[in-house]
Protein backbone atom coordinates (compact mmCIF):
# COMPACT_ATOMS: atom_id res chain seq x y z
CA UNK A 1 0.00 0.00 0.00
CA UNK A 2 2.99 2.12 0.02
CA UNK A 3 2.08 3.56 -3.11
CA UNK A 4 -1.73 3.38 -3.05
CA UNK A 5 -1.98 6.29 0.64
CA UNK A 6 -2.17 9.99 0.88
CA UNK A 7 -3.20 11.24 3.70
CA UNK A 8 -3.93 14.78 5.67
CA UNK A 9 -1.16 16.31 6.89
CA UNK A 10 -2.52 18.53 9.32
CA UNK A 11 -4.33 16.04 10.82
CA UNK A 12 -2.69 12.58 9.92
CA UNK A 13 -5.85 10.92 8.73
CA UNK A 14 -4.96 8.52 5.84
CA UNK A 15 -6.64 7.10 2.84
CA UNK A 16 -5.63 4.65 0.00
CA UNK A 17 -7.69 4.27 -3.62
CA UNK A 18 -7.58 0.29 -2.67
CA UNK A 19 -10.42 -1.80 -1.94
CA UNK A 20 -10.93 -4.07 0.85
CA UNK A 21 -10.98 -6.83 -1.20
CA UNK A 22 -8.28 -6.35 -3.24
CA UNK A 23 -5.93 -6.04 -0.08
CA UNK A 24 -7.52 -9.15 0.81
CA UNK A 25 -6.46 -10.67 -1.82
CA UNK A 26 -2.77 -9.41 -1.81
CA UNK A 27 -2.68 -10.59 1.72
CA UNK A 28 -3.45 -14.12 0.26
CA UNK A 29 -0.95 -14.24 -1.72
CA UNK A 30 1.24 -13.50 1.28
CA UNK A 31 0.06 -16.50 3.23
CA UNK A 32 -2.24 -13.87 5.36
CA UNK A 33 -6.00 -15.23 5.36
CA UNK A 34 -8.20 -12.12 6.43
CA UNK A 35 -11.82 -11.09 5.41
CA UNK A 36 -12.28 -8.02 3.97
CA UNK A 37 -14.09 -6.60 6.72
CA UNK A 38 -11.18 -7.54 9.11
CA UNK A 39 -9.35 -5.79 6.49
CA UNK A 40 -11.71 -2.41 7.08
CA UNK A 41 -11.66 -2.74 11.12
CA UNK A 42 -7.65 -3.39 11.01
CA UNK A 43 -7.23 -0.53 8.12
CA UNK A 44 -9.87 1.54 10.66
CA UNK A 45 -7.19 1.30 13.67
CA UNK A 46 -4.69 2.50 11.33
CA UNK A 47 -6.23 6.10 10.60
CA UNK A 48 -7.43 5.18 7.24
CA UNK A 49 -11.29 6.04 6.25
CA UNK A 50 -13.18 6.11 2.94
CA UNK A 51 -12.91 9.78 1.81
CA UNK A 52 -13.61 11.29 -2.14
CA UNK A 53 -11.55 13.78 -3.76
CA UNK A 54 -12.48 17.28 -2.35
CA UNK A 55 -12.42 20.69 -4.20
CA UNK A 56 -9.58 22.39 -2.08
CA UNK A 57 -6.95 23.68 -4.13
CA UNK A 58 -7.32 27.19 -5.59
CA UNK A 59 -6.54 28.63 -8.80
CA UNK A 60 -6.10 31.92 -7.06
CA UNK A 61 -8.21 34.66 -5.76
CA UNK A 62 -8.87 38.41 -7.19
CA UNK A 63 -7.61 41.23 -5.14
CA UNK A 64 -10.84 42.44 -5.72
CA UNK A 65 -12.78 39.46 -4.26
CA UNK A 66 -14.27 41.05 -1.05
CA UNK A 67 -14.65 44.40 -2.53
CA UNK A 68 -17.02 42.91 -4.76
CA UNK A 69 -18.96 40.98 -2.18
CA UNK A 70 -19.54 44.22 -0.48
CA UNK A 71 -20.46 45.82 -3.23
CA UNK A 72 -22.93 43.28 -4.32
CA UNK A 73 -24.20 43.27 -0.59
CA UNK A 74 -24.97 47.49 -0.71
CA UNK A 75 -26.90 46.78 -4.01
CA UNK A 76 -29.14 44.36 -2.76
CA UNK A 77 -29.81 46.42 0.48
CA UNK A 78 -30.48 49.52 -1.84
CA UNK A 79 -32.69 47.76 -4.15
CA UNK A 80 -34.70 45.67 -1.29
CA UNK A 81 -35.34 49.45 -0.28
CA UNK A 82 -36.50 50.39 -2.87
CA UNK A 83 -38.84 47.58 -3.43
CA UNK A 84 -37.01 46.76 -6.84
CA UNK A 85 -36.73 43.17 -7.98
CA UNK A 86 -33.84 40.98 -7.36
CA UNK A 87 -32.74 38.14 -9.51
CA UNK A 88 -29.90 35.28 -8.86
CA UNK A 89 -29.35 33.53 -12.28
CA UNK A 90 -27.85 30.07 -13.48
CA UNK A 91 -27.57 26.85 -15.47
CA UNK A 92 -28.10 24.07 -13.26
CA UNK A 93 -26.28 20.62 -13.99
CA UNK A 94 -27.39 19.66 -17.42
CA UNK A 95 -28.88 16.19 -17.32
CA UNK A 96 -29.46 13.48 -19.71
CA UNK A 97 -32.89 12.33 -20.38
CA UNK A 98 -33.95 8.59 -20.03
CA UNK A 99 -33.57 5.33 -17.99
CA UNK A 100 -30.50 6.81 -16.11
CA UNK A 101 -28.73 6.08 -12.87
CA UNK A 102 -30.03 9.59 -10.75
CA UNK A 103 -27.56 9.91 -7.68
CA UNK A 104 -29.12 9.78 -4.24
CA UNK A 105 -31.65 7.04 -2.24
CA UNK A 106 -35.77 7.30 -2.37
CA UNK A 107 -37.81 5.46 -0.48
CA UNK A 108 -39.66 2.72 -2.14
CA UNK A 109 -40.49 -1.16 -2.41
CA UNK A 110 -38.30 -2.28 -5.12
CA UNK A 111 -35.61 -0.25 -6.71
CA UNK A 112 -35.91 1.37 -10.30
CA UNK A 113 -33.94 -0.64 -12.95
CA UNK A 114 -31.78 1.91 -15.13
CA UNK A 115 -29.60 1.38 -17.95
CA UNK A 116 -25.79 0.09 -16.74
CA UNK A 117 -23.90 2.32 -18.48
CA UNK A 118 -24.71 6.41 -19.23
CA UNK A 119 -24.12 6.60 -22.94
CA UNK A 120 -25.38 9.54 -24.59
CA UNK A 121 -26.42 8.47 -27.13
CA UNK A 122 -28.81 6.24 -25.31
CA UNK A 123 -30.91 9.19 -24.39
CA UNK A 124 -33.74 11.01 -25.63
CA UNK A 125 -32.23 14.41 -25.49
CA UNK A 126 -30.37 16.14 -22.37
CA UNK A 127 -31.99 18.98 -20.32
CA UNK A 128 -30.78 22.07 -19.72
CA UNK A 129 -32.09 24.05 -16.35
CA UNK A 130 -31.50 27.63 -16.07
CA UNK A 131 -32.81 29.14 -13.16
CA UNK A 132 -34.07 32.70 -12.31
CA UNK A 133 -34.41 32.77 -8.38
CA UNK A 134 -36.27 35.74 -7.10
CA UNK A 135 -35.02 36.33 -3.81
CA UNK A 136 -37.46 38.96 -2.63
CA UNK A 137 -40.52 36.51 -3.02
CA UNK A 138 -38.38 33.22 -2.35
CA UNK A 139 -40.33 31.86 -5.75
CA UNK A 140 -37.77 30.47 -9.11
CA UNK A 141 -38.78 30.06 -12.46
CA UNK A 142 -36.72 27.48 -14.32
CA UNK A 143 -36.90 27.51 -17.41
CA UNK A 144 -35.76 23.65 -19.04
CA UNK A 145 -33.80 23.85 -23.06
CA UNK A 146 -32.68 21.48 -25.07
CA UNK A 147 -30.46 22.21 -27.88
CA UNK A 148 -27.84 24.47 -25.73
CA UNK A 149 -26.55 26.67 -22.73
CA UNK A 150 -25.96 30.10 -24.55
CA UNK A 151 -25.91 33.41 -23.76
CA UNK A 152 -29.12 34.05 -25.90
CA UNK A 153 -30.59 31.31 -24.29
CA UNK A 154 -30.25 32.28 -21.19
CA UNK A 155 -31.84 36.17 -21.68
CA UNK A 156 -34.79 34.03 -23.14
CA UNK A 157 -35.03 32.62 -19.67
CA UNK A 158 -35.00 35.36 -17.93
CA UNK A 159 -37.25 37.20 -20.23
CA UNK A 160 -39.93 34.06 -19.74
CA UNK A 161 -39.55 35.13 -15.98
CA UNK A 162 -40.32 38.80 -16.88
CA UNK A 163 -43.54 37.87 -18.67
CA UNK A 164 -44.54 35.22 -17.06
CA UNK A 165 -44.37 36.26 -13.31
CA UNK A 166 -41.77 39.28 -12.59
CA UNK A 167 -44.22 41.89 -14.08
CA UNK A 168 -47.66 40.85 -12.26
CA UNK A 169 -45.26 40.38 -8.76
CA UNK A 170 -43.70 44.31 -9.63
CA UNK A 171 -46.26 45.63 -11.83
CA UNK A 172 -44.87 49.83 -11.51
CA UNK A 173 -41.30 48.57 -11.23
CA UNK A 174 -38.53 48.74 -14.51
CA UNK A 175 -35.37 48.48 -12.69
CA UNK A 176 -33.83 44.81 -11.97
CA UNK A 177 -30.78 43.44 -10.60
CA UNK A 178 -29.42 40.45 -11.85
CA UNK A 179 -26.77 38.47 -9.89
CA UNK A 180 -24.75 36.08 -11.34
CA UNK A 181 -21.82 34.17 -12.15
CA UNK A 182 -18.67 34.83 -13.61
CA UNK A 183 -18.55 32.11 -16.51
CA UNK A 184 -20.80 30.44 -18.32
CA UNK A 185 -23.45 31.68 -20.97
CA UNK A 186 -24.18 34.30 -18.11
CA UNK A 187 -20.17 35.70 -17.20
CA UNK A 188 -19.15 38.96 -17.34
CA UNK A 189 -16.89 38.57 -20.69
CA UNK A 190 -19.38 37.07 -23.24
CA UNK A 191 -20.59 39.99 -25.65
CA UNK A 192 -23.23 38.26 -26.58
CA UNK A 193 -24.61 38.08 -22.87
CA UNK A 194 -24.69 42.10 -22.79
CA UNK A 195 -26.08 42.06 -26.26
CA UNK A 196 -29.11 40.05 -25.50
CA UNK A 197 -29.56 41.79 -22.45
CA UNK A 198 -30.31 44.88 -24.33
CA UNK A 199 -32.18 43.53 -27.08
CA UNK A 200 -34.30 41.37 -25.34
CA UNK A 201 -34.68 42.83 -21.59
CA UNK A 202 -34.19 46.37 -22.23
CA UNK A 203 -35.36 47.57 -25.64
CA UNK A 204 -38.07 44.97 -26.03
CA UNK A 205 -39.28 44.81 -22.14
CA UNK A 206 -38.36 48.13 -21.54
CA UNK A 207 -36.75 46.98 -18.02
CA UNK A 208 -33.40 49.01 -16.85
CA UNK A 209 -31.10 46.66 -15.55
CA UNK A 210 -27.70 46.59 -13.06
CA UNK A 211 -25.78 43.87 -13.66
CA UNK A 212 -23.51 42.43 -10.98
CA UNK A 213 -20.99 38.68 -11.20
CA UNK A 214 -19.83 37.38 -8.69
CA UNK A 215 -15.81 37.01 -8.60
CA UNK A 216 -14.06 33.92 -10.14
CA UNK A 217 -15.03 30.62 -8.22
CA UNK A 218 -17.04 32.01 -5.91
CA UNK A 219 -20.14 30.57 -7.30
CA UNK A 220 -21.28 28.64 -4.47
CA UNK A 221 -22.50 32.38 -3.12
CA UNK A 222 -24.70 32.45 -5.92
CA UNK A 223 -28.10 32.68 -3.85
CA UNK A 224 -29.78 30.29 -6.56
CA UNK A 225 -26.89 27.45 -5.88
CA UNK A 226 -27.91 26.57 -2.51
CA UNK A 227 -31.63 28.04 -2.18
CA UNK A 228 -33.19 26.03 -5.33
CA UNK A 229 -30.31 24.17 -7.18
CA UNK A 230 -29.57 22.53 -4.20
CA UNK A 231 -33.34 21.78 -3.40
CA UNK A 232 -34.38 20.47 -6.91
CA UNK A 233 -31.71 17.83 -6.99
CA UNK A 234 -32.68 16.55 -3.37
CA UNK A 235 -36.68 16.49 -5.00
CA UNK A 236 -35.55 14.27 -7.71
CA UNK A 237 -32.52 12.16 -5.99
CA UNK A 238 -32.85 8.55 -6.77
CA UNK A 239 -35.39 8.73 -9.66
CA UNK A 240 -34.49 8.79 -13.35
CA UNK A 241 -35.50 11.85 -15.47
CA UNK A 242 -37.13 9.28 -18.00
CA UNK A 243 -38.64 11.98 -19.70
CA UNK A 244 -38.82 15.47 -19.99
CA UNK A 245 -42.17 15.96 -18.45
CA UNK A 246 -40.63 14.31 -15.54
CA UNK A 247 -37.74 16.40 -15.43
CA UNK A 248 -40.25 19.45 -15.58
CA UNK A 249 -42.46 17.75 -12.57
CA UNK A 250 -39.86 17.47 -10.17
CA UNK A 251 -38.43 20.90 -10.92
CA UNK A 252 -41.94 22.24 -10.00
CA UNK A 253 -43.13 20.26 -6.93
CA UNK A 254 -39.21 21.66 -4.88
CA UNK A 255 -40.73 23.24 -1.98
CA UNK A 256 -38.79 23.99 1.51
CA UNK A 257 -40.09 24.59 4.86
CA UNK A 258 -39.37 28.47 4.18
CA UNK A 259 -41.97 28.39 1.46
CA UNK A 260 -39.98 28.36 -1.98
CA UNK A 261 -42.19 27.87 -4.93
CA UNK A 262 -40.79 27.23 -8.50
CA UNK A 263 -42.40 27.04 -11.79
CA UNK A 264 -41.20 25.01 -14.68
CA UNK A 265 -41.35 25.41 -18.14
CA UNK A 266 -39.64 23.40 -21.44
CA UNK A 267 -38.19 25.67 -24.18
CA UNK A 268 -38.60 23.89 -27.29
CA UNK A 269 -36.34 26.25 -29.50
CA UNK A 270 -33.02 25.32 -31.24
CA UNK A 271 -30.03 28.08 -30.03
CA UNK A 272 -27.13 28.36 -31.94
CA UNK A 273 -23.99 27.99 -30.65
CA UNK A 274 -21.22 30.60 -31.67
CA UNK A 275 -23.29 33.59 -32.36
CA UNK A 276 -20.46 36.03 -32.31
CA UNK A 277 -20.82 39.53 -31.06
CA UNK A 278 -18.18 42.34 -32.65
CA UNK A 279 -16.67 44.91 -30.20
CA UNK A 280 -18.35 47.36 -31.91
CA UNK A 281 -21.50 46.90 -31.22
CA UNK A 282 -21.15 46.37 -27.77
CA UNK A 283 -19.62 49.73 -28.03
CA UNK A 284 -22.78 50.87 -29.76
CA UNK A 285 -24.94 49.69 -26.36
CA UNK A 286 -25.64 52.12 -23.95
CA UNK A 287 -23.53 50.18 -21.43
CA UNK A 288 -22.31 51.71 -18.33
CA UNK A 289 -19.34 50.56 -16.52
CA UNK A 290 -19.32 50.89 -12.28
CA UNK A 291 -16.09 52.64 -12.00
CA UNK A 292 -14.61 50.52 -9.39
CA UNK A 293 -14.97 47.52 -10.48
CA UNK A 294 -16.20 47.61 -14.12
CA UNK A 295 -15.50 44.24 -15.29
CA UNK A 296 -17.76 42.73 -12.98
CA UNK A 297 -20.72 45.58 -12.69
CA UNK A 298 -22.25 47.13 -15.67
CA UNK A 299 -25.75 48.26 -16.24
CA UNK A 300 -27.98 48.72 -19.31
CA UNK A 301 -31.28 50.40 -20.23
CA UNK A 302 -33.57 51.41 -23.04
CA UNK A 303 -32.11 53.70 -25.43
Amino acid sequence: MKHDTAGDPMTGLKWTRRTTAKIARELKKLDIRVSRETVARLLKGMKFSLRVNHKKLSSGKSKDRNQQFEHVASLREAFARRGDPIISVDTKKKEMIGQFKNPGTTWCREATAVKDHDFRSESKGMAIPYGIYDLRKNSAVVVVGKSYDTPQFAVASISKWWLYQGRYQYPKKKNLLILADNGGSNGASPHAWKYFLQSELCQKLGLSLTVAHYPPGASKWNPIEHRVFSEISKNWQGQPLDSYMTCLNYIATTRTSTGLKVRAYLDKKIYKKGIEISAQQIKNLPLKRDDALPKWNYKLCPN
